[in-house]
């Protein structure tokens, strides 16, 4: 892949896992942050125009193609560097396997958090939102109770970027991880990674 490449994102938002695997690919490439709100990136963009769906990511490629919708773009990362085993092989029950994960964070447990970020788990509604949460992170609990280190076993994936950013949307919105001790675990781990800690870091994500 070209330098070129630059990743639209969003400071701790759903952008976050296609940042961190960017770097653990060790590519060149450049990011740069947009205001959803008025649809503007830091450069003065218009993003309705890089995509007209309005939200992050997005990621500009050499070509000048603009791919989103995270799930694809996290695999269309990892199959740029194949050797790094960020994602199995194309056709195996493992990738089908990283797909069902990859699915099954974006359409629940992803969907299962934004009540919070759209101010409808506010009073009365909030007990059903947490109840939500609660039942798409014992998924991943369950998952996990064998003792893995990761969504496909011992070897990091792009799924499990994607399942580390949402997860930990958890200590934003006052989630507690504690019934899910195992899931917990695995946060911490993959927080501790040193390319997860540069993508923090990068995007002020860290504590001083």
């Amino acid at each position: 892949m070209s330098n070129s490449v630059k990743l639209y994102y969003k400071a701790g938002a759903c952008s976050l896992a296609s940042h961190i695997v960017l770097r653990e690919l060790g590519m060149n490439f450049e990011i740069e942050p947009v205001d959803t709100d008025t649809q503007i990136t830091a450069s003065g963009e218009d993003f309705s125009k890089i995509n007209p769906d309005g939200y992050v990511p997005a990621l500009k490629l050499a070509s000048g193609e603009i791919l989103t919708e995270g799930a694809a773009i996290l695999q269309y990362l990892a199959d740029q560097k194949p050797e790094l085993s960020l994602a199995p092989a194309g056709g195996s029950i493992e990738r089908a396997r990283l797909q069902e994960h990859l699915n099954f964070i974006s359409s629940e447990l992803h969907k299962a958090f934004t009540p919070f970020f759209k101010g409808q788990a506010e009073g009365d509604a909030r007990p059903a939102v947490d109840e939500n949460v609660a039942k798409k992170l014992a998924h991943f609990e369950k998952i996990l109770s064998d003792g893995r280190d990761y969504l496909l076993g011992d070897t990091f994936s792009v799924a499990d970027a994607y399942l580390f950013v949402v997860t930990n949307w958890s200590n934003f919105v006052g989630v507690s991880l504690e019934k899910v001790p195992n899931l917990a675990a695995f946060v911490s781990r993959v927080a501790a990674r040193e390319k997860t800690q540069a993508a923090l870091g990068a995007e002020g994500l860290l504590n001083a």
